[in-house]
């Protein structure tokens, strides 16, 4: 039970030394991720229409 409580003893220390990103920081991480994943799905949505129409063709 000691272990346990000087656990979180030492995970809430921690936690205070973080520093959290502001939220400029956040929006702009978010926007990333956003435009990252739509432009990453649009390349394997074109490059499966292009196999699929290539598939197609052969048989």
């Amino acid at each position: 039970m000691r272990k346990i409580i000087q656990f979180i003893k030492e995970s809430y220390a921690e936690l205070r030394r973080v520093v959290w990103p502001g939220k400029e920081d956040v929006v702009s991480s978010v926007k990333v991720v956003i435009i990252s994943t739509i432009l990453f799905a649009a390349v394997l949505g074109l490059v499966d229409v292009l196999l699929l129409l290539g598939i197609q063709a052969i048989f």
